[in-house]
C-alpha cells in the first residue's frame, strides 16, 4: 500500500515537471495553474491505472493449475468512469490439483476448493470446500470442520456454467 501512494506521487511529480516543461515552451503563457492540475490528473490516471489492471495482474500470480470460473464487475458512485467501464471487482477460481473424483452408485462426485478473490483496501481472499455432483449438476458446500454437507445451501448449476464445466470436464 506505501509504494502505491509512493508511486503516486512520483506520477503527481512527473506529470506537474510535463506541465512546468509546456508552460517554459509556450513562452509562460500557459497559466500557473496548469501544474498543480497536471499533477493531480498525473496522480488520479495512475491510481485509475492500477484499479483496472488489478484482475490481470492477480491472475498472473495465480498458479498454471488455478482456473478461473467468475468474474464480476462493478461500478461505483465515487468512481463515475466505472459507469462506462465496470471495473473488476472480484473473482473465483477453482484449483484444479485440489479436485477428488469419487464414482458412488454410478454418478460422478468431485471435491473442490473454491477461492474468491475481492479487491478491497486490502484484497480478500476466501476459501470454500464444495462438492459437485456431475449427473446432477448440483453442488454443496463442506462445512470446514466436519467436512459434511451443508444441506441448506444446496443449488443447482446449468449445463453450460463455467464452474460446472470447470470441474467435471477438467475432474
Amino acid at each position: 500500500m506505501i509504494w502505491h501512494l509512493i508511486a503516486a506521487v512520483f506520477a503527481g511529480l512527473g506529470a506537474a515537471g510535463l506541465g512546468m516543461l509546456l508552460r517554459m515552451a509556450s513562452g509562460k503563457r500557459l497559466p500557473r495553474w496548469i501544474i498543480p492540475v497536471f499533477a493531480g490528473m498525473g496522480m488520479l490516471g495512475y491510481q485509475i491505472n492500477v484499479e483496472y489492471s488489478w484482475y490481470e495482474h492477480k491472475q498472473q500470480l495465480l498458479p498454471e493449475s488455478a482456473r478461473v470460473v467468475q468474474v464480476e464487475h462493478d461500478a461505483m458512485f465515487w468512481r463515475p468512469w466505472t459507469y462506462l467501464f465496470p471495473m473488476a471487482t472480484a473473482f473465483s477460481v477453482v484449483d484444479e490439483q485440489s479436485m477428488a473424483v469419487q464414482e458412488q452408485e454410478g454418478e460422478r462426485r468431485v471435491e473442490f476448493l473454491l477461492y474468491h478473490f475481492e479487491k478491497q483496501v486490502q484484497d480478500r481472499v476466501t476459501t470454500q470446500t464444495w462438492l459437485m455432483n456431475c449427473t446432477t449438476r448440483e453442488m454443496l458446500p463442506l462445512d470446514a470442520d466436519t467436512r459434511q454437507p451443508l444441506l441448506e445451501h444446496s443449488r443447482r448449476l446449468t449445463e453450460d456454467a463455467p464452474l460446472f464445466l470447470a470441474v467435471c470436464q477438467t475432474a
